[in-house]
C-alpha cells in the first residue's frame, strides 16, 4: 500500500507501510488534529493554527530522509528498526493534552512524554506487540543508540521540523533552517548520531535559529500572557468544581477538573488513560466560551478576556526590588479593587529561561575528516561561545492592565 500527504512544509509526504498507515488512521492519533501545536500563540501570530498532526507528520517525514541518508553511508539498519524508528518519532507527541506545554502540570499534572510511553505502550497491546522496538528506540533501550537520538536528542528531527514548521505558519523568517543539508551531514561514529565537519555552520544556524525562535515567538510576551491567564482559568475552575460548585463542562473535561491525577493513577486506571485521550483543544476553548457567562466573577472575568483578547500585561524585570514587585502588585489591587483572595489570579510574578546549547553529557559532535571529534560547543571560531551556554534567565510579572 502507499499513500501520500501533501505537506505545506515539506511536500509530499509519503506511506507505503501498513502498520504505520494503521497507527495514523488509530482515534489516538487522530486526536492530534485536535491539538494545536503551538497553543495560544495564534493570538500573535494568527497563522500558527497547525496542529500536533501536523508537525508528528512532518518529523516522521525527515526520520525516513535521515535514515535513507544513513543506510547511502553505509550505516546498517534493518527495515524492522526504519520501521521502529519512523513509528517512535511519529508517537513521540501523542502524550500532549490541550493547548499542549500550556497546560502541562494545570489539568493534568503529568509530563507529556510519560503519557506518550503509556498510549504507546496501550498501542502495542492492541497491534499485537509490533510496537515494542518503537518503544525501545523511545526510551533509549535499544542498543543502536543513534536511533533515539534521531528521536530526542539536541539535534533530533522533532526540533528541525518543529523550528521550519513554526517559522513557515508565524512568518518568522528567524526559524528557517537548512534542515535538508542538516540531513544530509549525519552519520554514525562508534554508535552515536554525528555530523561531518562540513555541517558546522549549518548546526550554527540551526541552534542560533531556535534561541532567536524561542524568544521571539515561544516567550513572546504576549503569547506567556495568554497562556498564563488560561493556566488562571483552569486553575479557578478546579477549585470551584472541587468546592461542588456547577460548572459547564465535556464529560472528559470534568473528570479532570473535580479531581487532580497523578502518574500512578494513570499506569493503575485504565478509565484515567481513556479519559484523557477523549480531551483535546475544544473542550477547553467551548469551556471557556461558556464560564465567560459564569456567576463567580474571577473565572467568568478571565474567560471574558481571553475570549476577547483583553490580555494581561507581561513586563521583563531588570533590577526591580521584592519591594518594588509588592508596590506594583498593591498598585493593580488598588485599581481594581481586587480582593485579596483574588488578586494572584490578577498579578503573576515569575520567570522563563532559555539555552541555545546545553554543553553536558549529551553533544552535538562533530566528526573531522582527520577522524578527530569534539562538541559543537569545543570547536574553535564557531558561534557557540561560552557566553551562548549560559541559560538566559528572564523575570517577569504579569498583571491585569487598565
Amino acid at each position: 500500500m502507499r499513500k501520500i500527504i501533501n505537506d505545506p512544509v515539506h511536500g509530499f509526504i509519503t506511506i507505503d507501510d501498513e502498520l504505520i498507515y494503521n497507527i495514523i488512521s488509530h482515534p489516538y492519533y487522530q486526536r492530534l488534529r485536535r491539538i494545536k501545536q503551538m497553543a495560544l500563540a495564534y493570538l500573535v501570530y494568527p497563522g500558527a493554527v497547525h496542529t500536533r498532526l501536523h508537525h508528528s507528520l512532518g518529523a516522521y517525514h525527515l526520520m525516513q530522509n535521515a535514515i535513507e541518508e544513513l543506510v547511502q553511508k553505509g550505516i546498517e539498519i534493518s527495515p524492522e528498526e526504519a520501521q521502529g524508528a519512523k513509528i517512535a518519532i511519529l508517537l513521540h507527541d501523542i502524550g500532549h493534552g490541550p493547548f499542549s506545554h500550556a497546560l502541562e502540570h494545570t489539568l493534568v499534572d503529568v509530563h507529556h512524554e510519560e503519557l506518550s510511553l503509556l498510549i504507546m505502550e496501550t498501542l502495542n497491546v492492541e497491534f499485537h506487540g509490533k510496537l515494542q522496538l518503537a518503544i525501545d528506540i523511545f526510551t533509549g533501550a535499544y542498543p543502536k543508540t543513534f536511533l533515539h537520538q534521531l528521536v530526542s536528542s539536541q539535534l533530533d528531527v522533532d526540533r528541525l521540523d518543529y523550528l521550519v514548521r513554526d517559522s513557515f505558519f508565524t512568518g518568522v523568517s528567524e526559524g528557517v533552517v537548512g534542515y535538508e543539508r542538516i540531513l544530509k551531514m549525519l552519520t554514525v561514529h562508534q554508535g552515536e548520531l554525528v555530523v561531518e565537519e562540513k555541517g558546522i555552520h549549518s548546526i550554527e544556524k540551526f541552534l542560533i535559529s531556535r534561541r532567536f525562535m524561542y524568544w521571539q515567538v515561544y516567550l513572546h510576551k504576549t503569547v506567556l500572557s495568554s497562556e498564563l491567564m488560561l493556566v488562571k482559568i483552569l486553575k479557578r475552575a478546579k477549585e470551584l468544581a472541587k468546592q461542588g460548585v456547577e460548572l459547564f463542562a465535556t464529560p472528559p473535561m470534568k473528570y479532570f477538573l473535580i479531581k487532580d491525577y497523578t502518574l500512578s493513577d494513570f499506569e493503575n486506571d485504565e478509565q484515567c488513560l481513556q479519559q484523557f485521550l477523549l480531551l483535546d483543544d475544544n473542550d477547553v476553548i467551548s469551556s471557556v466560551k461558556v464560564w465567560a457567562t459564569h456567576s463567580d466573577s474571577v473565572l467568568s472575568n478571565l474567560c471574558s478576556r481571553l475570549n476577547d483578547r483583553k490580555l494581561f500585561k507581561v513586563k521583563f524585570l531588570a533590577t526591580e526590588t521584592a519591594t518594588q514587585i509588592e508596590t506594583w502588585r498593591k498598585q493593580v489591587q488598588s485599581d481594581f479593587s481586587i480582593s485579596d483572595e483574588a488578586i494572584d489570579y490578577y498579578f503573576v510574578q515569575d520567570a522563563t529561561s532559555n539555552k541555545t546549547y546545553t554543553a553536558g553529557d549529551e553533544h552535538i559532535k562533530i566528526l573531522f575528516k582527520n577522524g578527530e571529534l569534539k562538541a559543537i560547543s569545543e570547536v574553535e571560531n564557531t558561534l557557540i561561545t561560552a557566553e551562548l551556554l549560559v541559560p538566559v534567565k528572564k523575570h517577569y510579572i504579569c498583571y491585569l492592565r487598565k
